[in-house]
């Protein structure tokens, strides 16, 4: 064989290596949830509950009561000693002051949870709640869940800004739990980790400081609530 048809054949020969090195990887099947990985995609869950407070008629400022809430499938759950002091106040159509829940008179920590009465909510997965909040002080405030078991869970998680009404949003996969003695709403044990959120009873938000009162202080604003999850009859 001449030194030519040598040459040419490792030329051929390292072109192919090269293009099967140089040839891109299949992509999964779509709906993979994992590269190379069969079952179906993760997607987000749709809203399940919304809340946005509304005006009783001839109360400019009073204790939060069934009656201020605007969503018709929703009950309202105060806790805590001092869960009475939650107030609602604001107008409707005042971004400087809309319709909120206040804290500012709770004489303690104190709790407010919200329990849709078709459905318990699945927040696992991609689920995710947001609100719009106001703060005082060094109040922030909580995730508070209440399981279908009875168990009650408040999150690390916290959010508020003293400077102006912010809406914030989570993933409920980012947050670490503890337990909470909701008659006191105080926090027990250690971090659970993995909790099981599949069926949650109750959600809403938990302030684990005494209010100040009127006036600049201490004390947590509440807007809108939104929870994104999966519905699960009850």
């Amino acid at each position: 064989m001449s030194h030519r048809n040598i040459i040419l054949g490792l030329a051929l020969v390292g072109g192919a290596l090269l293009s099967v090195i140089q040839a891109p990887a299949q992509a999964p099947a779509a709906g993979n949830k994992e590269k190379g990985k069969g079952g179906p995609r993760v997607t987000r869950p749709p809203l399940f509950f919304k809340e946005e407070w509304k005006e009783v008629a001839g109360v400019r400022e009073g204790a939060a009561t069934q009656g201020h809430v605007a969503n018709p499938n929703l009950e309202l759950k105060l806790y805590g000693t001092a869960g009475e002091g939650v107030q609602v106040t604001g107008s409707a159509g005042d971004e400087n002051n809309p319709v909120h829940a206040w804290t500012g008179v709770c004489e303690g920590p104190c709790g407010l949870t919200l329990r849709e009465k078709n459905s318990f909510a699945d927040l696992t997965g991609l689920a995710r709640i947001r609100w719009v909040t106001k703060m005082s002080g060094f109040h922030q405030i909580h995730p508070l869940v209440k399981l279908a078991d009875g168990t009650w869970l408040v999150g690390d998680h916290a959010d508020g800004s003293t400077t102006d009404w912010i809406e914030s949003e989570f993933s409920v996969a980012d947050v670490k739990w503890m337990k909470l003695d909701i008659k006191r709403v105080v926090t027990t044990g250690g971090m659970i980790e993995k909790p099981d959120l599949s069926k949650v009873d109750e959600i809403g938000f938990v302030d684990l400081y005494p209010g100040s009162g009127h006036g600049p202080g201490g004390w947590s604003d509440v807007g809108r609530i939104e929870v994104f999850a999966k519905s699960v009859a009850r």
